[in-house]
């Protein structure tokens, strides 16, 4: 648990704003994670079985390149799993996309901007296992952005929509407040210019 939760901050927090709050971070199925690092664990753990054995400095040397190389895959297959994900805040979602070491792409969908959101699950596994997609679509263009195998679809979606209109229902009292300040100035100032008028007229009455 403290591991995610240091993790998530150092991958994560640095895409939201200073005044913007994580609420949950949304990956895929964690089969497609086991999925991903089931060969270059496979293949890591059969080097070094070999490395045992090994009675040279050239096999020794063989065995620790490969390890580095088979520790590179592990961590890339990883972060390919890890950092393809959904960071749903109390401002909107942040469609985070990994696509190698040096090639990264986030997209920022406030919830004033979401038109409506909606998921499936296809197929046996996805029923079985209860995985599937879930879609945002957005006012602004009428675009979809998508997160494939998510693991309850159904509930990620209740969320984004719980967090939703706690939002806009934030954004309205906010709005209503703001328009009440605005008008208790114009009032303020416009009886204050009344009492400057009725001591101008009380001054030349004089």
């Amino acid at each position: 648990m403290y591991t995610g939760k240091v993790l998530r901050r150092f991958f994560f927090h640095k895409h939201l704003e200073d005044d913007e709050t994580l609420v949950r971070v949304v990956h895929k199925h964690w089969l497609l994670g086991l999925r991903l690092l089931f060969w270059p664990t496979v293949v890591f753990a059969f080097v070094w079985s070999l490395s045992a054995y090994a009675q040279t400095r050239a096999m020794i040397t063989i065995s620790a390149v490969l390890s580095i190389a088979i520790v590179l895959w592990w961590l890339r297959s990883f972060f390919d799993y890890y950092l393809d994900a959904w960071l749903i805040t109390d401002h909107g979602i942040i469609d985070i996309e990994w696509f190698g070491w040096f090639h990264r792409e986030s997209a920022r969908v406030l919830y004033s901007d979401i038109q409506g959101v909606s998921y499936e699950i296809h197929g046996v596994a996805g029923t079985l296992l209860r995985y599937g997609t879930v879609a945002v679509e957005k006012i602004s263009n009428g675009e979809e952005i998508e997160l494939e195998y998510v693991s309850q679809p159904k509930k990620v979606e209740s969320l984004i929509l719980h967090r939703m209109e706690t939002y806009l229902h934030t954004k309205n009292l906010k709005d209503a407040k703001h328009v009440q300040e605005i008008l208790s100035a114009i009032v303020a100032e416009h009886l204050q210019r009344e009492e400057l008028s009725g001591e101008d007229d009380g001054d030349d009455e004089e």
